[in-house]
């Protein structure tokens, strides 16, 4: 980890080489890894003490990893996640809270949330994390960075710790998108789906009306300045499959089976101390039965249906990234609850479809950062990328 970390964002591994090509396109570009990543040398500890103490020191690093330093970029460490990657917080019970580096009195977001300070707070240029119900999306969004959730499966989770595998992504943030664009030059290549130079922009009109009156004004300098670079978002909706409860909770049966059959065993075999809301959401997890698992998967092919019928290869939805700023520090945990629950309502559209979905840093409300993302067709990630490019800030 590096000498110096105000911002609390890495976990204090002893620090150990890690080589990197001496030439590349990330030649001149710092990185740091979620500790959820496997990094030759490190243990992986995945904010779990207990995960951590069965580590052991890797031998290899995760693929995404290593194409990051066969690019020349250079490795600086390692940063706090969420325990187990099971919250949208970033507070960890065990390894504390990573400081906010664009609002410090506000939380990161999770759960890679050391990955966002340490982005934020200028400990590095750009940092990976992991998305699976938004914790890409979420810090992004808090933290005043680009922060991407990719199409699922687009690039590769091996030798990453799993949460929900039919869900979890690997993402990345940055604080400006010229540094975001070469990362993902390096990641993701060229689009097997690339959009049009022109894109068909939308307005999903129920995802903008879950906003309340003053977070809505204050994304409506973006919104305007979006469409005055790709063009007039033309109004479409119902977005949602039923209603947003039923998107809701059909993306927790799913997210919830497949994290207990990830985290579950060790959880029953050695009954580690979990900390406030990981512990609830494990329990309930628990819970989840066979035919909310089986509806829910129906439900999830049902909507990926719907979604790629409305897009197209051309469509481009224009929404929210969070449903506001990032809650203060001190927010009580019922607060938090509440913010979350709001919050998957507009994360799921990603989870459930598999789209890919960017968040851009280009509002603010009372002096704290504001999110509003693109979401494209599968396999339109780049694409995505260089309309934020076009976009600028």
């Amino acid at each position: 980890m590096p000498l110096h970390d105000p911002a609390h964002a890495f976990v204090p591994y002893p620090d150990v080489p890690v080589p990197r090509a001496a030439t590349g396109p990330l030649a001149d570009l710092s990185f740091a890894a979620k500790d959820l990543f496997d990094v030759s040398g490190y243990p992986t500890g995945g904010g779990s003490p207990i995960v951590l103490a069965m580590s052991g020191i890797k031998t290899r690093h995760a693929p995404v990893v290593q194409t990051l330093l066969d690019a020349g970029a250079r490795f600086v460490g390692k940063t706090v996640t969420d325990e187990l990657a099971f919250s949208m917080n970033g507070n960890n019970a065990h390894f504390g809270a990573p400081i906010n580096g664009a609002a410090p009195e506000r939380i990161t977001g999770g759960s890679s949330s050391g990955s966002a300070s340490a982005v934020s707070s200028g400990l590095c240029d750009f940092a990976l994390g992991s998305d699976t119900g938004g914790s890409v999306r979420a810090p992004a969004n808090h933290c005043h960075l680009y922060g991407l959730r990719p199409t699922h499966g687009r690039i590769s989770l091996e030798g990453v710790l799993d949460l929900a595998p039919s869900l979890d992504t690997c993402g990345w943030f940055a604080r400006d998108v010229g540094t975001f664009a070469r990362v993902g030059d390096v990641l993701l290549g060229a689009d097997p789906a690339p959009l049009p130079a022109v894109p068909r922009l939308l307005w999903p009109t129920d995802v903008w009306a879950m906003l309340a009156e003053p977070v809505a004004q204050s994304l409506a300098g973006a919104a305007e300045h979006v469409q005055s670079v790709l063009g007039r978002a033309a109004p479409v909706g119902p977005l949602a499959l039923d209603d947003w409860d039923a998107m809701y909770w059909n993306f927790r049966y799913v997210q919830g089976r497949e994290a207990w059959l990830t985290d579950g065993p060790l959880i029953e075999r050695y009954a580690p101390p979990l900390g406030p809301g990981v512990a609830e959401r494990f329990a309930w997890s628990r819970n989840v039965t066979d035919a909310q698992v089986h509806a829910a998967r129906v439900f999830r092919d049902d909507f990926r249906k719907r979604l790629t019928d409305l897009l197209g290869h051309d469509g481009v939805l224009m929404m929210p990234t969070m449903p506001d700023i990032a809650p203060r520090r001190d927010a009580v945990d019922a607060s938090l609850e509440e913010y979350r629950n709001l919050s998957i309502r507009l994360l799921c559209i990603a989870g459930l479809s598999g789209f890919p979905q960017l968040s851009m840093p280009l509002a603010r409300r009372d002096g704290a950062p504001l999110g509003i993302s693109l979401l494209g067709p599968a396999g339109s990630d780049r694409s995505l990328i260089a309309l934020a490019e076009r976009i600028g800030t």
